[in-house]
């Protein structure tokens, strides 16, 4: 499980350092084999450890190939998908294009979502963020697949 807020830094290869207390879950679960892809509603990327990728991904892969908008998510979720490897010193290497996509500079925030993370620019989750505390002051709607919840 993957929960919390962290600040991090990419240096100038755009290396990120994944927090240590993720490290020793990431090597058992996939001995540091990790896969980052776009979100397709927000500009951050999502990190999966390969076996979460991997069942995603078939799902993903199984969704009707007539359907225009199917296939459309198909082309940037797994199109844009790419294989990272945690290195001897606890870090990822983020690619170019990724980087571009999520405006990735030197601040980010890696944000634990239970079996992924996300990894954000430090300006585009900050704004976000006074945004969605802003909406759950008031007329935030709960979507119905969460109104039997019990927090």
């Amino acid at each position: 499980m993957f929960r919390g807020s962290n600040e991090i830094n990419l240096d100038t290869k755009g290396r990120m350092a994944v927090p240590a207390r993720y490290r020793d879950a990431l090597a058992s679960l996939c001995d540091g084999c990790l896969v980052a892809t776009i979100d397709v509603q927000d500009k951050c990327l999502f990190i999966y450890p390969l076996p979460e990728w991997e069942k995603i991904e078939a799902q993903i892969a199984a969704l009707p190939t007539f359907n225009q908008s199917t296939r459309k998510l198909q082309r940037l979720l797994i199109g844009h998908a790419r294989e990272l490897e945690l290195d001897g010193n606890g870090r990822v290497l983020v690619p170019p294009e990724l980087r571009k996509y999520a405006e990735l500079e030197k601040k980010a925030v890696l944000v634990g979502q239970s079996h992924r993370f996300e990894l954000w620019s430090i300006d585009n989750w900050s704004n976000g963020r006074d945004s969605w505390l802003e909406d759950a002051g008031g007329g935030l709607v709960i979507p119905e697949e969460m109104q039997s919840l019990s927090l």
